[in-house]
């Protein structure tokens, strides 16, 4: 070989590899000179229910890691913009007003509460904006009126978690629930969902006790629950009343303490950092759809652990934080991703078209056949629910799967 005729003495060939390895590192330009598609999240990234939205974005982050290095979509790369509601639907308003002018939109990822959610589907509906949740659980967000419906969840729906609730507390043997919960939307849901389940099942409950978002007197709201003559609690509340529930039960004589079976809104947030002194007091169970400790799938999870690990220096599957969020934003951004490839198009009408008419998705959380269909575009039911617990540790242990349905 000629002197100076290899990569390290050519000029040429050292720009050459120069701009190779700035393309690899920077794959947004590697994939193509047009600009990214931007998938938007909005959740609460900061406040007491932060760990949901934190799990989402690592969710989708993963998710994206993986598109863009098999070639983005459409020769394009995807970007996620995150945006923070921190549960106020006024906020979440203007943060979807503010995403549907952002150019190369293709949907937005909704967060925990589903009353933001509810304040934003008028404009995701006025510009069609694919919107896409992970997490909040409302029966009517999916179920909206809207036609053509932009809205697609893999999450729990209420009207599902209503019959878990009461069937996980009539497989314990309790006879007589009481029902506490939070006056919003969310609340007035799940208290349909879960007095249709117990009608359908020759029951009925022993009353409800509403419970105010900011509410501190939490002994209160658990006297009037005991003076119902109840065995157990189902608990639909957000994180800051949940602890105040949990706290306020820990304090009573054990003999009265009454076991709770919660909805999955204490995995989200504070819950476990502000009661784990005194959550071996209280028999606390609550829903779950995914767990890395006992994936249906072990490969596919160990896949995805192994990423949360390499990117955010999380080591463990005990130590992912709020894994039914990650999981769940996992499978929606690849559902995305084949939806825009299969419509050939960043056209968000055409998105949710091929939304609907996806085929067959290979998920973490299950294998969809298919995921959606017109008139149903929950990926999810009552069959991929179970029940978890907190360990001491933090971990959300996943309890044997005993739930009959009745």
């Amino acid at each position: 070989m000629a002197p100076n005729s290899g990569a390290a003495g050519h000029p040429k060939r050292i720009i050459a590899i120069f701009v190779f390895i700035f393309l690899v590192a920077t794959p947004e330009r590697a994939i193509a000179g047009e600009p990214p598609l931007v998938v938007g999240l909005d959740a609460d990234m900061s406040g007491p229910a932060a760990e949901s939205g934190i799990a989402i974005r690592r969710g989708a982050e993963i998710a994206i890691d993986e598109i863009n290095r098999a070639g983005g979509v459409l020769g394009r790369p995807l970007k996620l913009v995150v945006k923070n509601h921190r549960g106020n639907p006024a906020r979440g308003r203007d943060n979807i007003a503010d995403f549907v002018k952002t150019p190369n939109l293709v949907a937005v990822l909704g967060g925990k509460h589903s009353p933001v959610v509810f304040r934003q589907l008028d404009i995701v509906h006025q510009y069609k904006v694919p919107l896409l949740l992970p997490w909040s659980a409302a029966t009517g967000l999916v179920a909206n009126g809207y036609d053509p419906n932009f809205v697609f969840r893999v999450s729990v729906r209420d009207s599902d978690a209503g019959g878990f609730l009461v069937d996980a507390a009539l497989n314990r043997g309790f006879q007589h629930p009481v029902l506490i919960l939070e006056r919003t939307t969310w609340g007035r849901s799940n208290d349909r969902a879960i007095t249709k389940a117990l009608a359908l099942r020759d029951r009925a409950h022993n009353g409800v006790v509403w419970v105010n978002r900011g509410e501190t007197d939490m002994d209160k709201i658990l006297h009037r629950a005991k003076r119902s003559r109840s065995d157990v609690v189902l608990l639909v509340a957000s994180t800051r009343e949940a602890v105040g529930i949990v706290r306020a039960m820990a304090l009573w004589p054990k003999a009265e303490r009454l076991p709770i079976i919660s909805h999955w809104a204490v995995t989200g947030g504070v819950f476990f950092a502000q009661t784990r002194s005194i959550l071996d007091q209280v028999d606390l169970t609550f829903l779950q759809t995914y767990s890395f400790l006992e994936p249906t799938f072990p490969e596919r999870a160990a896949s995805v652990a192994r990423s949360y690990r390499d990117r955010y220096g999380v080591d463990g599957a005990r130590n992912i934080a709020a894994p039914s969020g990650v999981a769940h934003a996992y499978d929606l951004l690849h559902m995305l991703a084949l939806a825009i490839d299969e419509a050939g198009s960043a056209d968000r009408e055409a998105i949710q078209r091929a939304l609907l008419g996806l085929k067959r998705y290979v998920g973490l959380v299950r294998d969809y056949n298919p995921p959606f269909r017109p008139g149903h575009q929950d990926a999810l039911s009552a069959a991929d629910f179970r029940l978890g617990r907190f360990a001491a540790d933090g971990a959300i242990e996943p309890l044997p799967n005993k739930i009959v349905r009745r």
